[in-house]
């Protein structure tokens, strides 16, 4: 039994046009730096628990330890053992759980979260030009962040005592 040559052409024509189609969606590598702290164990816990999705961007190959990055163009990247940081009197908002600090302008093109309380800390950056929020973003992360175990919480004004202290009064 042969095979016509005109069915043969069109069968190869499908497969080749449908390899070129799979290879054109297929995204290069992410070229991160690691982070000082990549290498702590509790990143290796975060790294294997980081979602294939987020913000409806797909996930990425990168090329450093503890790192992740999603959409094509990028427009999230997270990067596990960054150094942790004390108190701060930047905003800090807690998402399903996680305490994140958020690190830059609030009206800039990119923004930078970091988890608070946590040891190996986290950061999130955010590329808003590629139209993903952070509310889409940072719940994403939760069940990854979360493996870490929180050891402060972030305070706002509500929670501490902003009662003045009285002066105390001159003694005769």
């Amino acid at each position: 039994m042969s095979v016509r040559r005109p069915a043969l052409a069109a069968l190869l024509a499908v497969l080749l046009t449908g390899a070129g189609l799979a290879l054109a969606g297929c995204a290069p590598t992410v070229s991160l730096e690691p982070a000082a702290d990549a290498n702590d164990p509790g990143c290796a816990e975060v790294s294997v628990r980081l979602p294939d999705a987020v913000a409806g961007q797909q996930k990425r190959v990168t090329d450093a330890q503890a790192t992740g990055a999603w959409g094509s163009p990028t427009a999230v990247l997270l990067r596990c053992g960054v150094p942790p940081i004390g108190a701060t009197t930047k905003p800090c908002v807690s998402v399903n759980g996680i305490d994140w600090v958020l690190m830059t302008d609030p009206a800039a093109k990119t923004i930078v979260y970091q988890t608070f309380g946590r040891t190996p800390a986290t950061e999130v950056i955010i590329d808003h030009v590629q139209g993903v929020s952070d509310s889409s973003v940072l719940p994403e992360f939760a069940s990854a962040i979360a493996v870490v175990k929180q050891t402060q919480k972030c305070l706002s004004t509500l929670d501490t005592d902003l009662t003045p202290t009285p002066a105390p009064t001159p003694s005769n």
